[in-house]
């Protein structure tokens, strides 16, 4: 049985030290695993097969990526078997009501946006946690 983890795609270091420490400050101690950018987690998800893991409990997924754009590897994960019922949150700071729209007609489950404030953005990654490890159900793998 592999470990529970959150799967973080974000290229921004003060952004996942950001997203590593709300999680923390919210005691939710899930690992979490950073890909910095599109093409290592089209590697990680679909080449690598999760790298032996298993599939994450959830991921983050940021918009803005070098070399695979976070929309585009959305896409992917909503077109792959392997991937397609992981529950996926756009969690970016763009503000354009394109990248929502085509989040949502891509197949996103829920669209963030990044709150300026930290303690702002503590509780908004309090809230995605709480709702995605503790009271969202998913189908177990392999129905």
């Amino acid at each position: 049985m592999s470990t529970p983890y959150i799967l973080l795609i974000e290229d921004n270091d003060d952004d996942i030290e950001l997203t590593k420490r709300a999680f923390e400050k919210n005691h939710i101690l899930n690992e979490i695993v950073v890909l910095r950018d599109g093409e290592k987690a089209v590697q990680f998800l679909f080449d690598k097969a999760f790298d032996g893991r298993g599939s994450p409990q959830f991921i983050l997924l940021d918009l803005k990526l070098p070399k695979v754009s976070g929309l585009e590897l959305l896409e992917r994960i909503r077109n792959h078997d392997a991937t397609q019922l992981i529950p996926t949150v756009i969690l970016t700071s763009s503000k354009q009501d394109e990248d929502l729209l085509a989040g949502y007609r891509l197949g996103v489950n829920s669209y963030v946006r990044k709150p300026v404030d930290f303690n702002e953005f503590v509780e908004a990654v309090r809230q995605v946690g709480l709702y995605w490890l503790v009271l969202n159900q998913t189908p177990r793998t392999g129905l």
